[in-house]
């Protein structure tokens, strides 16, 4: 049996006390496994002192994760510091730059860094690894880079946020105010004091832009990506949405058009016969539409402890044997800049909810402002739901056909000039299956 492997973890929250937990507990069965025994001999953390259920005097301890990531103690750098400069950043880099491999589960990080922290890689013929940076315990990365190697992929697409998908699920089932939902997500942990990076889609924007990397060859560039989160999303959507088929989830999305790439997050309506659907409260899932598999759906516990120890020890598994695959799938150089479409070039269905003055010619005009840019209506849906629209307003729902999403936007600039509507108009995409 070779050498030990010897651990270096910078983190000690949450995960990083799971990981150790989890290495303990699976310790002989891991040997066993990866033909050699798999130890922690140093971490890096905030605070010595702080109870973490483990038992720190084993470990050599590192007040700064930077010269944990250059000790001659370690030989494999895992970063759970968080963020996607400071010392997750200097310590990644301080690592690769000794010689020594990088499990990562930070997806800010790799978001920003990546193609620079990937290059490092290659050139010192080691692996920067990242399982647990999307989708938490789901094999998402490995899947995507070599289990569908052989497949050409159209579509990736999922819910990538616990705190979103929580939050939808609680107002759908139980008929909550997004307010409370919301509330009660921070008081369970699932969301922070400042939500804004969940319920902004600005952390599924991030996972997003990995996927994409993975399933395209392209480079990784979240500023590519079109951002909205689930702030605007009402009671009022979430019923019309049920009454229709449909359920609203927060989605990130990558596919293949004729104009490049897209990649966006928005709340999207999918089918409630859809397996994507069927995904409730933090667990996240992702859908992979690709030649040969078709369709493969993946679903799991998203964030946590124990899930997103299970990858990161995944990863620390696949050094240990010695295996090192190019970070992205393709080495730097081959990753290409494909053009990335912007929104209002995408084409799909779409609900408007509109809170429409009750007055001659409204309807009318309405109509005419869909006509004039040839957008065909699925369904149109009249109807008063006390308490959930403005005083002396008609709810007004339309469903269209596919079409551009610019063409949906100026006709609705459009009907907000003609003075008919007693609040802003409500628009959600609609993602097929």
């Amino acid at each position: 049996m070779q050498r030990p492997l010897r651990v270096g973890i910078a983190g000690l929250g949450t995960v990083g006390a799971a990981v150790i937990k989890l290495l303990d507990r699976q310790a002989e069965a891991l040997a066993s496994r990866v033909g050699r025994a798999v130890i922690v001999t140093g971490v890096s953390a905030r605070d010595k002192t702080k109870e973490r259920g483990i038992d720190l005097s084993r470990f050599v301890w590192f007040d700064d994760p930077v010269a944990l990531a250059r000790s001659e103690e370690i030989d494999l750098f895992v970063e759970l510091i968080g963020g996607a400069d400071g010392t997750a950043l200097a310590g990644a880099e301080q690592a690769l730059a000794s010689g020594k491999p990088v499990v990562t589960a930070n997806k800010a990080l790799l978001a920003r860094h990546g193609m620079r922290l990937a290059t490092l890689a290659e050139e010192m013929s080691l692996a920067l690894a990242f399982e647990a940076s999307v989708a938490g315990g789901i094999p998402i990365v490995k899947t995507l880079r070599e289990g569908l190697a052989g497949n050409s992929i159209e579509r990736v697409y999922g819910i990538l946020n616990g705190t979103c998908n929580y939050i939808l699920s609680r107002m759908e089932t139980e008929g909550l105010s997004f307010e409370a939902c919301l509330a009660e997500a921070q008081k369970l942990g699932y969301a922070e004091a400042d939500p804004t990076f969940d319920i902004g889609g600005f952390d599924t924007a991030h996972k997003l832009a990995i996927l994409a990397s993975l399933a395209f060859g392209t480079a990784v560039d979240p500023e590519g990506i079109s951002v909205e989160g689930i702030e605007s999303i009402s009671l009022a959507d979430l019923q019309a949405a049920d009454e229709l088929g449909y359920r609203v989830k927060l989605l990130g999305v990558a596919q293949r058009s004729a104009d490049g790439i897209e990649q966006r997050v928005h709340p999207s309506m999918v089918p409630k016969t859809s397996a994507i659907a069927q995904v409730m409260g933090v667990t996240n899932a992702v859908t992979i539409d690709a030649d040969a598999v078709h369709e493969l759906t993946l679903a799991g516990p998203g964030a946590g402890g124990e899930a997103t120890a299970s990858a990161i020890v995944a990863d620390i598994a696949d050094i240990a044997r010695g295996v090192r695959s190019a970070p992205f799938g393709l080495p730097v150089a081959a990753l290409t800049s494909l053009p990335r479409p912007p929104m209002r070039l995408h084409q799909g269905g779409y609900y408007i909810r509109l809170s429409v003055e009750d007055r001659p010619g409204a309807a009318a005009a309405i109509a005419k402002r869909m006509a004039e840019r040839e957008i065909s209506l699925e369904s149109i849906v009249q109807r008063r739901r006390p308490g959930t629209i403005a005083s002396g307003a008609v709810p007004v729902i339309l469903v269209t056909y596919a079409t551009h999403e610019q063409t949906v936007r100026e006709a609705l600039d459009a009907v907000v000039a003609d003075g008919y509507l007693a609040a802003k108009p409500q628009l959600i995409r609609i993602e097929r299956e």
